[in-house]
């Protein structure tokens, strides 16, 4: 285990180092949008009022109020001390709320959404695949383009799509938030749910189609290159059952799809953001979308963190799997020791 340890020791410095310029460009990038936030904010809060000297001494507690008053690198570590400590600012545009507390009411809506959608959209997908892998013939024709050309199309194009046909022509959807707009949140209230299951279809469906179309491209080619093997063949030569041998291609084929699985929850936070606008939905992409329109970079900040953070973790997460599931690492590792 000596060569493992060492491979996940370089693994843990290179996410080090990477997390620490992702947290240095996630406070820099939004600080260069043009305009002046807190002088939007200033103006909100003195609507009607004509002293200039009691403006003046708003706009300079609110900055002070910020650390905007501060230079640019005392504002960094004043901001990863607070990090450390989980507290993320407070946002402009919902001022005097906590960028953490908007971040935790909007997550639970893009993880209640993409969790679900992606394991099912995994299944199908998989599972489409190896027959069209397998069974080949008019199958393989039909599904293999369909496939190939959902795969092609981005979340939020076929969004754009279902919402027009299903939502707006059709009427078989809602085609805007993730409840009725006359409604409050309350998960103990029926009528509350049924909104939430209705409004919940589409971006479902939209999210579980795009799933479908990677995923089953991938097990296809998988499946195909298996197959092929010739431990299949040799398998047949000495009469082995076909449904055994299957049993063993797909289970091999399946390993690489594990890893995209495993990547793909990683990257769900961030992965159809665009998708979430396109139905109004009320999770991470909306509510970043509501900062950068509202130039509230410590809202900016703070969503672009959480993804940063999960992406890094699924891969780190693969890294260790792949590590421990393929010896040819640990003795690459030992010979280079």
């Amino acid at each position: 285990m000596h060569g493992y340890g060492k491979y996940l020791g370089k693994k843990l410095v290179w996410y080090a180092v990477t997390l620490f310029i992702a947290v240095l460009l996630n406070f820099m990038l939004p600080r260069l949008i043009p305009g002046n936030p807190v002088s939007v904010l200033v103006a909100n809060a003195t609507t009607g009022m004509t002293d200039a000297q009691a403006i003046k001494r708003i706009y300079d507690a609110y900055m002070a109020d910020f650390g905007l008053d501060k230079p640019i690198w005392q504002q960094f570590f004043i901001y990863i001390g607070k990090l450390l400590q989980g507290d993320m600012g407070r946002s402009f545009s919902r001022y005097p709320s906590a960028v953490s507390e908007i971040i935790s009411t909007a997550l639970p809506w893009t993880l209640r959404l993409q969790i679900p959608a992606i394991i099912t959209g995994w299944f199908l997908g998989n599972a489409l695949g190896a027959l069209a892998a397998y069974r080949k013939g008019v199958f393989d024709k039909v599904f293999f383009p369909v496939f190939l050309f959902i795969a092609a199309i981005p979340a939020f194009g076929l969004g754009i799509v279902l919402v027009h046909f299903l939502a707006n022509t059709f009427h078989l959807f809602p085609g805007r938030l993730g409840y009725a707009f006359d409604m409050f949140i309350n998960w103990k209230n029926p009528a509350f749910i049924l909104s939430f299951l209705n409004h919940y279809r589409l971006p479902f469906l939209t999210m579980v189609l795009v799933a479908i179309g990677g995923q089953s491209l991938g097990m296809r080619e998988m499946s195909i290159y298996e197959l092929n093997a010739d431990y299949v063949k040799y398998s047949r030569l000495l009469g082995i059952k076909d449904n055994k041998i299957v049993w063993y291609v797909f289970r091999n084929a399946m390993l690489p799809q594990i890893t995209r699985l495993a990547l793909s929850l990683g990257t769900m936070v961030g992965g159809n953001l665009i998708a979430e606008i396109v139905f109004s939905y009320p999770g991470i992409g909306t509510t970043m979308l509501n900062g950068i329109s509202s130039q509230d970079f410590p809202l900016i900040s703070g969503c672009t963190l959480i993804i940063t953070i999960t992406v890094l973790a699924a891969n780190f997460l693969v890294d260790i799997v792949c590590g421990l599931i393929d010896p040819r690492i640990r003795l690459t590792q030992q010979e280079e020791g």
